[in-house]
């Protein structure tokens, strides 16, 4: 099947960001560009109508790089005080202005596991193509998707539409060898194919949406993709979700130099602590006030949920039904076009993707009766 008999094509009920600069039909590095296969290849993906940057495109500082340096050089005391292009964020701050605890005790279990987790080698430019390439393959999607790398992210990496094109954009510093394929899983074989289901569906539309009364993607979506990052390893710890998860909680009543001395006691790499800090503290312009960015708490609540609910819920038909929480899995059921949906390798036996998430519950320590007292 071509992609390009999938048109109109939508990512969601809304302008697809899932985090995003190099293959596919075009592999970008930067400004150089090798051609893998003809551009023609590429669906064609109308623009969103809106004329506004995508979400986590506003909330970057533009002096992202100046602010870094000065908090550096102060030996971790400066508070920075960054500045952006979108001179109007209060809507989209006020959304995720709120912080949740519903999960602390879990990652305070789940955290101490940080320093002990390594992604082994940061692999050079030509392995990470190749991989790419590979897992392309696999999904049956070479020549979908253009793939850029980046140093400039303030994730590991990110899938939007970008020029009416598929594009993923992966982190040059966290492209390491056990974690490149778990990536790809998160961003291909969950975001990418879910939103070419998506784009099947009678519920494409963000007014079908509104008027079937879905609700809302984004945990459900952000839940599997997270749980597909570690679906493959040997200890699938969830550290980066309950990181983020902590991070933020504790962003909304400190400071940003606060944060940054209070995580040391699970993450000594100041720059890793820096990243993380400045997700919690996205859109604050005085980060010496209390204040965070909540969005990333979805990873793990996602995460919590799914795990839940997991002997109830069928993955394929979720993935097939595209951008919807599983709580609307069943009375979407009777509407759904799924003759042309696309599920990943990964999915296919369902025995042992079972298994495997039963062996995430158990390395995270967590059980089915705390789920349960938990999400009733």
């Amino acid at each position: 099947i071509h992609f390009i008999q999938l048109l109109p094509f939508s990512f969601g009920h809304q302008p697809m960001s899932h985090r995003t600069k190099g293959t596919s039909a075009a592999v970008q590095d930067g400004s150089r560009a090798g051609v893998i296969r003809p551009a023609t290849s590429l669906p064609h993906i109308p623009k969103a109508s809106s004329a506004r940057p995508c979400l986590l495109v506003a909330l970057r500082p533009t002096n992202l790089q100046q602010e870094r340096e000065r908090f550096f050089q102060s030996e971790f005391t400066y508070e920075p005080q960054f500045e952006y292009e979108e001179a109007e964020l209060s809507t989209v701050l006020d959304k995720y202005r709120e912080a949740s605890d519903l999960f602390l005790q879990q990652v305070t279990e789940i955290l101490p596991y940080f320093n002990f987790m390594t992604g082994g080698n940061v692999l050079p430019k030509s392995q990470v193509w190749a991989a790419v390439r590979k897992y392309l393959q696999k999904e049956g999607c070479v020549g979908e998707v253009v793939v850029r790398l980046s140093d400039e992210l303030l994730s590991q990496a990110v899938m939007v539409v970008e020029n009416c094109r598929p594009t993923l954009t992966i982190n040059l510093s966290g492209a390491r060898q056990h974690w490149l394929e778990g990536m790809l899983r998160h961003e291909i074989g969950t975001h990418y194919l879910r939103g070419v289901n998506n784009s099947l569906q009678p519920w494409a539309s963000s007014e079908r949406r509104k008027a079937l009364g879905l609700k809302g993607a984004n945990p459900t979506e952000e839940g599997l993709a997270s749980l597909h990052s570690v679906l493959l390893r040997k200890q699938p710890h969830l550290w980066r979700a309950a990181l983020l998860y902590y991070t933020v909680h504790h962003a909304a009543a400190m400071s940003f130099s606060q944060l940054f001395h209070h995580i040391r006691r699970f993450v000594h790499s100041p720059d890793v602590r820096w990243e993380y800090c400045l997700r919690a503290k996205r859109g604050q312009t005085d980060t010496s006030r209390p204040g965070c960015f909540s969005k990333d708490q979805v990873y793990l609540d996602g995460i919590l949920r799914i795990l839940r609910h997991r002997r109830a819920i069928d993955f394929q038909l979720l993935t097939a039904l595209g951008k919807v929480s599983f709580e609307d899995m069943e009375r979407l059921r009777p509407l759904a076009t799924l003759s042309r949906t696309r599920i990943p390798h990964f999915m296919m036996d369902t025995d042992r993707y079972q298994a495997q998430l039963n062996h995430i519950l158990a390395s995270n320590e967590l059980s089915d009766a705390e789920l349960q007292r938990l999400l009733p």
